[in-house]
Protein backbone atom coordinates (compact mmCIF):
# COMPACT_ATOMS: atom_id res chain seq x y z
CA UNK A 1 0.00 0.00 0.00
CA UNK A 2 1.79 3.13 -1.06
CA UNK A 3 1.64 6.36 1.33
CA UNK A 4 -0.45 9.37 0.87
CA UNK A 5 0.57 12.83 2.05
CA UNK A 6 -0.92 14.00 5.26
CA UNK A 7 -3.32 16.89 3.77
CA UNK A 8 -4.23 14.50 0.83
CA UNK A 9 -5.92 12.11 3.66
CA UNK A 10 -7.51 15.49 5.76
CA UNK A 11 -9.04 16.09 2.42
CA UNK A 12 -10.21 12.96 1.02
CA UNK A 13 -11.61 12.48 4.74
CA UNK A 14 -13.25 15.50 4.12
CA UNK A 15 -15.14 14.78 1.31
CA UNK A 16 -16.06 11.71 2.28
CA UNK A 17 -17.81 13.20 5.42
CA UNK A 18 -19.55 15.85 3.58
CA UNK A 19 -21.02 13.95 1.25
CA UNK A 20 -24.08 11.84 3.50
CA UNK A 21 -24.76 15.48 4.81
CA UNK A 22 -25.27 16.56 0.80
CA UNK A 23 -27.46 13.64 0.19
CA UNK A 24 -29.59 14.10 3.53
CA UNK A 25 -29.71 17.67 3.49
CA UNK A 26 -32.62 18.18 0.93
CA UNK A 27 -34.67 15.26 2.32
CA UNK A 28 -34.92 17.48 5.84
CA UNK A 29 -35.22 20.79 4.06
CA UNK A 30 -38.09 19.41 2.17
CA UNK A 31 -39.50 17.70 5.47
CA UNK A 32 -39.47 20.89 7.44
CA UNK A 33 -41.76 22.68 5.35
CA UNK A 34 -43.84 19.55 4.85
CA UNK A 35 -44.24 19.13 8.67
CA UNK A 36 -44.87 23.55 9.17
CA UNK A 37 -47.66 23.18 6.23
CA UNK A 38 -49.36 19.87 8.05
CA UNK A 39 -48.87 21.82 11.72
CA UNK A 40 -50.75 24.67 10.03
CA UNK A 41 -54.00 22.45 8.30
CA UNK A 42 -54.21 21.13 11.90
CA UNK A 43 -54.17 24.37 13.66
CA UNK A 44 -56.69 25.31 10.91
CA UNK A 45 -58.83 22.87 12.18
CA UNK A 46 -58.44 23.57 15.56
CA UNK A 47 -60.08 26.70 14.73
CA UNK A 48 -62.77 25.47 12.99
CA UNK A 49 -63.04 23.13 15.92
CA UNK A 50 -62.93 25.47 18.56
CA UNK A 51 -65.90 28.07 16.73
CA UNK A 52 -68.17 24.83 16.27
CA UNK A 53 -67.42 24.26 19.47
CA UNK A 54 -68.53 27.78 20.43
CA UNK A 55 -71.62 27.47 18.35
CA UNK A 56 -72.54 24.18 20.36
CA UNK A 57 -72.42 26.04 23.63
CA UNK A 58 -74.17 29.24 22.37
CA UNK A 59 -76.98 27.02 21.39
CA UNK A 60 -77.15 24.54 23.90
CA UNK A 61 -76.58 21.25 21.92
CA UNK A 62 -73.33 20.55 24.16
CA UNK A 63 -75.90 18.09 26.14
CA UNK A 64 -77.87 16.15 23.43
CA UNK A 65 -75.28 13.49 23.16
CA UNK A 66 -75.75 11.60 26.57
CA UNK A 67 -73.12 8.86 25.36
CA UNK A 68 -69.41 8.64 24.69
CA UNK A 69 -68.26 6.19 22.92
CA UNK A 70 -64.70 6.93 21.06
CA UNK A 71 -65.44 4.69 18.06
CA UNK A 72 -69.02 3.80 16.81
CA UNK A 73 -70.03 7.10 17.87
CA UNK A 74 -69.11 8.69 14.52
CA UNK A 75 -72.14 6.81 13.28
CA UNK A 76 -75.22 9.09 13.15
CA UNK A 77 -78.18 7.84 13.96
CA UNK A 78 -79.43 6.05 10.33
CA UNK A 79 -82.90 5.23 11.31
CA UNK A 80 -85.98 6.13 12.62
CA UNK A 81 -85.31 3.67 15.69
CA UNK A 82 -82.05 5.03 16.26
CA UNK A 83 -83.28 8.99 15.96
CA UNK A 84 -85.77 7.47 18.66
CA UNK A 85 -83.23 5.56 21.02
CA UNK A 86 -81.21 8.74 20.99
CA UNK A 87 -84.13 11.13 21.72
CA UNK A 88 -85.07 8.66 24.84
CA UNK A 89 -81.92 9.21 26.32
CA UNK A 90 -81.79 12.80 25.79
CA UNK A 91 -84.90 12.91 27.41
CA UNK A 92 -83.82 11.80 30.86
CA UNK A 93 -81.32 14.65 31.60
CA UNK A 94 -82.54 16.89 33.82
CA UNK A 95 -81.86 19.52 30.80
CA UNK A 96 -84.81 18.01 28.68
CA UNK A 97 -87.17 17.88 32.07
CA UNK A 98 -86.92 21.15 33.53
CA UNK A 99 -85.89 23.34 30.50
CA UNK A 100 -86.92 21.56 26.97
CA UNK A 101 -89.50 19.61 27.75
CA UNK A 102 -91.19 21.13 24.76
CA UNK A 103 -89.43 19.83 22.01
CA UNK A 104 -90.16 17.15 19.81
CA UNK A 105 -87.74 14.50 17.92
CA UNK A 106 -87.70 17.28 15.32
CA UNK A 107 -86.60 19.77 17.28
CA UNK A 108 -84.22 17.63 19.35
CA UNK A 109 -82.34 16.97 15.81
CA UNK A 110 -80.58 20.48 15.25
CA UNK A 111 -78.78 20.10 18.63
CA UNK A 112 -78.01 16.67 18.28
CA UNK A 113 -76.13 17.49 14.65
CA UNK A 114 -74.03 20.49 16.22
CA UNK A 115 -72.67 18.12 19.38
CA UNK A 116 -72.38 15.22 16.80
CA UNK A 117 -70.43 17.52 14.68
CA UNK A 118 -68.38 18.93 16.85
CA UNK A 119 -67.54 15.66 18.50
CA UNK A 120 -66.89 14.12 14.50
CA UNK A 121 -64.60 17.03 13.91
CA UNK A 122 -62.53 15.97 16.71
CA UNK A 123 -62.21 12.45 15.51
CA UNK A 124 -61.35 13.55 12.39
CA UNK A 125 -58.41 16.12 13.82
CA UNK A 126 -57.21 12.89 15.58
CA UNK A 127 -56.89 10.98 12.15
CA UNK A 128 -55.07 14.16 10.19
CA UNK A 129 -52.43 14.06 13.00
CA UNK A 130 -52.39 10.21 13.25
CA UNK A 131 -51.99 10.00 9.47
CA UNK A 132 -49.47 12.78 8.92
CA UNK A 133 -47.00 11.41 12.33
CA UNK A 134 -46.90 8.61 10.39
CA UNK A 135 -45.86 9.58 7.02
CA UNK A 136 -43.58 11.17 8.31
CA UNK A 137 -42.08 8.47 10.73
CA UNK A 138 -42.25 5.98 8.04
CA UNK A 139 -40.42 8.26 5.54
CA UNK A 140 -37.64 9.20 8.40
CA UNK A 141 -38.00 12.96 7.42
CA UNK A 142 -38.64 14.49 10.74
CA UNK A 143 -35.76 16.58 12.13
CA UNK A 144 -33.79 15.17 14.89
CA UNK A 145 -35.04 16.08 18.24
CA UNK A 146 -38.75 17.17 16.72
CA UNK A 147 -40.50 13.48 17.37
CA UNK A 148 -41.61 13.63 20.58
CA UNK A 149 -42.83 17.47 20.07
CA UNK A 150 -45.09 16.20 17.04
CA UNK A 151 -46.41 13.38 19.40
CA UNK A 152 -47.41 15.73 22.36
CA UNK A 153 -50.57 17.76 20.20
CA UNK A 154 -52.12 14.73 19.33
CA UNK A 155 -51.60 13.63 23.25
CA UNK A 156 -53.34 16.58 24.41
CA UNK A 157 -56.16 15.92 21.75
CA UNK A 158 -56.74 12.95 23.13
CA UNK A 159 -56.84 14.39 26.61
CA UNK A 160 -58.98 17.00 25.31
CA UNK A 161 -61.57 14.22 24.40
CA UNK A 162 -61.82 13.06 27.53
CA UNK A 163 -62.22 16.66 29.22
CA UNK A 164 -64.63 16.88 26.40
CA UNK A 165 -66.79 13.88 27.73
CA UNK A 166 -66.09 14.90 31.80
CA UNK A 167 -67.73 18.37 30.93
CA UNK A 168 -70.77 16.73 29.19
CA UNK A 169 -70.91 14.41 32.06
CA UNK A 170 -71.09 16.94 34.85
CA UNK A 171 -74.09 18.96 32.97
CA UNK A 172 -76.11 15.25 32.55
CA UNK A 173 -77.73 15.76 35.90
CA UNK A 174 -77.81 19.77 36.03
CA UNK A 175 -79.13 22.46 33.66
CA UNK A 176 -75.72 23.46 32.43
CA UNK A 177 -72.00 22.28 32.11
CA UNK A 178 -70.00 23.38 35.12
CA UNK A 179 -68.26 26.23 33.97
CA UNK A 180 -65.09 25.61 35.50
CA UNK A 181 -64.69 22.59 33.34
CA UNK A 182 -66.13 24.50 29.99
CA UNK A 183 -62.96 26.52 30.94
CA UNK A 184 -60.57 24.01 31.04
CA UNK A 185 -62.03 22.19 28.00
CA UNK A 186 -61.28 25.73 25.96
CA UNK A 187 -58.36 26.15 27.97
CA UNK A 188 -56.59 23.04 26.34
CA UNK A 189 -58.04 23.59 22.74
CA UNK A 190 -56.17 26.71 22.92
CA UNK A 191 -52.72 25.61 23.98
CA UNK A 192 -53.03 22.79 21.39
CA UNK A 193 -53.75 25.73 19.09
CA UNK A 194 -51.01 27.85 20.09
CA UNK A 195 -48.45 24.31 20.11
CA UNK A 196 -49.37 23.80 16.41
CA UNK A 197 -48.74 27.36 15.52
CA UNK A 198 -45.49 27.88 17.94
CA UNK A 199 -43.76 24.89 16.07
CA UNK A 200 -44.80 25.71 12.41
CA UNK A 201 -42.93 28.78 13.15
CA UNK A 202 -39.76 27.24 14.62
CA UNK A 203 -39.22 24.10 12.65
CA UNK A 204 -38.68 25.91 9.86
CA UNK A 205 -34.99 26.77 11.03
CA UNK A 206 -32.83 24.41 11.25
CA UNK A 207 -30.98 24.24 14.50
CA UNK A 208 -27.77 26.48 13.18
CA UNK A 209 -30.75 29.37 12.13
CA UNK A 210 -32.34 29.17 15.18
CA UNK A 211 -29.00 29.50 17.00
CA UNK A 212 -27.95 32.80 14.83
CA UNK A 213 -31.99 34.20 15.13
CA UNK A 214 -31.55 33.50 18.90
CA UNK A 215 -28.40 35.55 19.58
CA UNK A 216 -30.13 38.78 17.86
CA UNK A 217 -32.92 38.27 20.43
CA UNK A 218 -34.86 41.20 21.84
CA UNK A 219 -34.16 41.17 25.42
CA UNK A 220 -36.33 44.13 26.43
CA UNK A 221 -39.25 43.28 23.99
CA UNK A 222 -39.40 39.02 24.62
CA UNK A 223 -40.20 39.13 28.13
CA UNK A 224 -43.04 41.38 27.39
CA UNK A 225 -44.50 39.64 24.43
CA UNK A 226 -44.62 36.80 26.88
CA UNK A 227 -46.59 38.63 29.36
CA UNK A 228 -49.01 39.37 27.15
CA UNK A 229 -49.79 36.39 25.43
CA UNK A 230 -49.93 35.04 28.95
CA UNK A 231 -52.14 37.62 30.06
CA UNK A 232 -54.95 36.88 26.99
CA UNK A 233 -54.70 33.07 27.71
CA UNK A 234 -55.80 34.06 31.12
CA UNK A 235 -58.38 36.51 29.42
CA UNK A 236 -59.80 33.72 27.41
CA UNK A 237 -60.15 31.31 30.31
CA UNK A 238 -62.06 33.81 32.23
CA UNK A 239 -64.23 34.35 29.28
CA UNK A 240 -65.29 30.96 29.09
CA UNK A 241 -66.27 31.32 32.57
CA UNK A 242 -68.55 34.17 31.20
CA UNK A 243 -70.02 32.00 28.70
CA UNK A 244 -70.52 29.04 30.73
CA UNK A 245 -73.03 30.54 32.85
CA UNK A 246 -74.52 33.11 30.82
CA UNK A 247 -72.45 36.10 32.51
CA UNK A 248 -72.22 38.07 29.30
CA UNK A 249 -76.40 38.38 29.24
CA UNK A 250 -76.21 40.39 32.47
CA UNK A 251 -74.82 44.08 33.34
CA UNK A 252 -75.44 45.30 29.78
CA UNK A 253 -74.37 48.80 30.41
CA UNK A 254 -70.82 49.47 29.95
CA UNK A 255 -68.63 51.13 31.44
CA UNK A 256 -70.52 50.56 34.41
CA UNK A 257 -72.34 47.61 35.93
CA UNK A 258 -75.62 48.79 37.13
CA UNK A 259 -74.45 52.61 37.29
CA UNK A 260 -71.30 51.38 39.55
CA UNK A 261 -67.56 50.04 38.85
CA UNK A 262 -68.19 46.98 41.36
CA UNK A 263 -71.08 44.77 40.36
CA UNK A 264 -73.70 44.25 43.09
CA UNK A 265 -72.68 42.04 45.78
CA UNK A 266 -69.92 40.93 43.98
CA UNK A 267 -68.79 38.35 47.76
CA UNK A 268 -71.82 37.12 48.32
CA UNK A 269 -71.21 33.51 47.50
CA UNK A 270 -69.75 31.09 50.13
CA UNK A 271 -67.06 30.45 50.31
CA UNK A 272 -65.64 33.20 49.22
CA UNK A 273 -63.71 31.29 46.21
CA UNK A 274 -67.39 30.35 44.45
CA UNK A 275 -67.76 33.55 43.23
CA UNK A 276 -65.15 34.04 41.28
CA UNK A 277 -66.67 30.92 38.89
CA UNK A 278 -70.41 31.59 39.71
CA UNK A 279 -71.15 34.99 40.59
CA UNK A 280 -72.34 36.38 37.11
CA UNK A 281 -71.64 39.84 38.35
CA UNK A 282 -68.08 39.09 39.65
CA UNK A 283 -67.12 36.58 36.69
CA UNK A 284 -68.00 39.27 34.17
CA UNK A 285 -66.29 42.11 35.91
CA UNK A 286 -62.78 40.05 36.13
CA UNK A 287 -63.16 39.79 32.49
CA UNK A 288 -63.16 43.23 32.07
CA UNK A 289 -60.68 44.15 34.27
CA UNK A 290 -58.47 41.59 32.57
CA UNK A 291 -58.69 42.46 29.34
CA UNK A 292 -58.19 46.52 30.53
CA UNK A 293 -54.59 45.27 31.67
CA UNK A 294 -53.92 43.46 28.70
CA UNK A 295 -54.90 46.12 26.53
CA UNK A 296 -52.27 48.80 28.42
CA UNK A 297 -49.76 45.66 28.25
CA UNK A 298 -50.41 45.76 24.24
CA UNK A 299 -49.99 49.65 23.74
CA UNK A 300 -47.02 49.60 25.99
CA UNK A 301 -45.55 46.71 23.90
CA UNK A 302 -46.32 48.74 20.36
CA UNK A 303 -44.99 51.73 21.77
CA UNK A 304 -41.53 49.93 22.70
CA UNK A 305 -41.55 48.18 19.38
CA UNK A 306 -41.54 51.22 17.31
CA UNK A 307 -38.42 52.20 19.13
CA UNK A 308 -36.75 49.04 18.50
CA UNK A 309 -35.91 49.63 14.38
CA UNK A 310 -36.90 46.35 13.86
CA UNK A 311 -39.70 46.95 10.88
CA UNK A 312 -40.89 43.16 10.94
CA UNK A 313 -41.81 43.70 14.81
CA UNK A 314 -43.03 47.18 14.14
CA UNK A 315 -45.76 46.07 11.49
CA UNK A 316 -46.73 42.97 13.66
CA UNK A 317 -46.78 44.68 16.70
CA UNK A 318 -49.12 47.76 15.34
CA UNK A 319 -51.25 44.82 13.34
CA UNK A 320 -51.57 42.89 17.03
CA UNK A 321 -52.92 46.08 18.57
CA UNK A 322 -55.14 46.76 16.06
CA UNK A 323 -56.51 43.30 16.39
CA UNK A 324 -56.41 43.67 19.91
CA UNK A 325 -58.66 47.10 19.64
CA UNK A 326 -60.94 45.53 17.57
CA UNK A 327 -61.41 42.61 19.77
CA UNK A 328 -61.80 45.31 22.70
CA UNK A 329 -64.74 46.88 21.01
CA UNK A 330 -66.27 43.92 20.28
CA UNK A 331 -66.23 42.69 23.52
CA UNK A 332 -68.39 46.09 24.29
CA UNK A 333 -70.62 45.61 21.74
CA UNK A 334 -71.59 41.84 22.91
CA UNK A 335 -72.07 43.07 26.69
CA UNK A 336 -74.05 45.85 25.67
CA UNK A 337 -76.13 43.51 23.08
CA UNK A 338 -76.38 40.62 25.68
CA UNK A 339 -74.49 38.19 24.00
CA UNK A 340 -76.29 37.29 20.86
CA UNK A 341 -74.90 34.41 19.01
CA UNK A 342 -73.84 36.06 15.96
CA UNK A 343 -72.03 39.07 18.34
CA UNK A 344 -70.72 36.31 20.72
CA UNK A 345 -68.79 33.70 18.14
CA UNK A 346 -67.16 36.51 15.80
CA UNK A 347 -65.57 37.67 19.87
CA UNK A 348 -64.41 33.80 20.21
CA UNK A 349 -63.05 34.09 17.04
CA UNK A 350 -61.62 36.85 17.55
CA UNK A 351 -59.44 35.77 20.17
CA UNK A 352 -57.93 33.30 18.06
CA UNK A 353 -56.72 35.34 15.49
CA UNK A 354 -55.18 37.59 18.28
CA UNK A 355 -53.22 34.70 19.94
CA UNK A 356 -51.65 34.04 16.57
CA UNK A 357 -50.91 37.15 15.83
CA UNK A 358 -49.43 37.41 19.33
CA UNK A 359 -47.31 34.25 18.87
CA UNK A 360 -45.90 35.48 15.54
CA UNK A 361 -44.79 38.57 16.96
CA UNK A 362 -43.30 36.72 20.15
CA UNK A 363 -41.50 34.45 17.84
CA UNK A 364 -40.09 37.57 15.93
CA UNK A 365 -39.00 39.39 19.43
CA UNK A 366 -36.83 35.64 20.15
CA UNK A 367 -35.66 35.16 17.15
CA UNK A 368 -35.44 38.60 14.96
CA UNK A 369 -35.54 38.09 11.13
CA UNK A 370 -31.83 39.11 9.75
CA UNK A 371 -32.14 42.50 8.47
CA UNK A 372 -30.25 46.17 8.25
CA UNK A 373 -31.09 48.35 11.36
CA UNK A 374 -31.41 51.75 10.43
CA UNK A 375 -30.91 54.44 12.78
CA UNK A 376 -29.74 53.09 16.52
CA UNK A 377 -32.13 50.18 18.15
CA UNK A 378 -33.74 51.05 21.51
CA UNK A 379 -35.59 48.01 23.39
Amino acid sequence: MSKRAVFEEVGAASAASRAPIKAHAPARREARAAIAAWLWGLAGLVVLMVVVGGLTRLTDSGLSITVWDPVMGAIPPLSQADWDAAFALYKETTEFQVQNSWMTLADFKPIYWWEWGHRFLGRFIGVVWAVGLLAFLLTRTIPEGWTWRLVLPGALGGLQGGIGWWMVHGGLDDLDVPSYRLALHLGIAFVILMLLAWYAFKIRLDPVALLQARRQRLSGLAPLSGLIVAGVFLQILAGALVAGIDAGRYFVDWPLMQGNFLPPAPLVMEPMWRNLFENVGTVQFNHRMLGYVVFALAIWFAIKAMRSGRTRLRTLAWAMLGVMTAQVGLGIVTVKTASPLHIAIWHQAGAMVLVLLLLRMRFEALYPATQKIAGRASV
